[in-house]
């Protein structure tokens, strides 16, 4: 499947936009690390076609330890060829993901009883959506949902008040499937608008452990990619991994690249 040239490029910005409004930007050599509130936390990225060193990486573990953030660092590895070399020799453990934009997506109906909603800002079941995604990513087996990492949460809380802050203002959209009154699966996409177009990233595909292989992730992410291209000119995701990504490739996605991410590893 041909596609579009500057896609990458325009991914970039896009990561480079998305937390400008939620954190300043603190150098560490040619690294750019997001420094913001925990509850909402960005990984350090590599600043475009500038070289990553093992002393980069360190500076920015210690700028994202000292503010109490979560040590990230996620990066395009067709973007940047240095930065693997770098975050290994810090000791940072590393893994992969496919990247996949919306080419030619191909609508998937949910199962028969399951109904679609828009979540808005003030929802009182927001904290469920939240726990279910919660349970999802703790049991991952055997994957079908889309990738993006998850954070465990508690009701009520302070990242719920952080998520409703974001769909009140648009920069965050979530959906929810419901079967007989229960929240089964859930999804979000964040629209940023980059050089006067929107792009947005579909995260968090997640389903309930016990409900998986009936589609519900594939047609949850199908109806939000359907939204999203109603406004954005690109849609995008990130794979958990080579299973979700052909799930996705069958529904109309395309693969593009491949994102690192480096993090601390904890022994046991």
């Amino acid at each position: 499947m041909s596609l579009p040239s500057g896609l990458l490029e325009r991914i970039e910005q896009y990561f480079a936009a998305a937390p400008l409004p939620d954190a300043r930007i603190e150098s560490a050599g040619g690294l750019d690390v997001p420094v913001g509130r925990p509850t909402w936390p960005y990984p350090a990225r590599p600043r475009p076609g500038e070289p990553v060193s093992v002393e980069d990486v360190r500076a920015a573990v210690a700028l994202q330890e000292a503010a109490g953030l979560p040590v990230a660092i996620e990066w395009i590895c067709e973007d940047a060829p240095t930065v693997e070399t770098a975050v290994r020799a810090a000791g940072l453990t590393v893994s992969s993901s496919p990247l996949l934009v919306a080419a030619d997506p191909v609508e998937l109906l949910l199962p028969s009883g399951v109904r679609l909603y828009l979540v808005g800002a003030d929802d009182p079941e927001l904290p469920r959506y939240e726990r279910l995604t919660s349970i999802a990513f703790a049991h991952p087996g055997p994957r079908s949902d889309a990738g993006g990492a998850s954070v465990g949460v508690a009701l009520g809380s302070p990242r719920t008040a952080v998520l409703r802050e974001r769909i009140a203002a648009g920069r965050t959209v979530m959906m929810v499937a419901v079967e007989d009154g229960e929240p089964v699966a859930v999804g979000t996409h964040h629209p940023v608008v980059v050089d006067g177009t929107e792009v947005t990233e579909i995260v968090g595909v997640a389903t309930l452990p016990r409900l998986r292989g009936r589609g519900l992730g594939a047609g949850l992410a199908s109806a939000l990619t359907a939204h999203a291209r109603e406004t954005a000119e690109l849609v995008f995701l990130v794979a958990g991994d080579d299973d979700v990504a052909r799930v996705y490739e069958r529904t109309g996605f395309a693969r593009l690249a491949t994102v690192g991410v480096a993090e601390l590893s904890y022994a046991g």
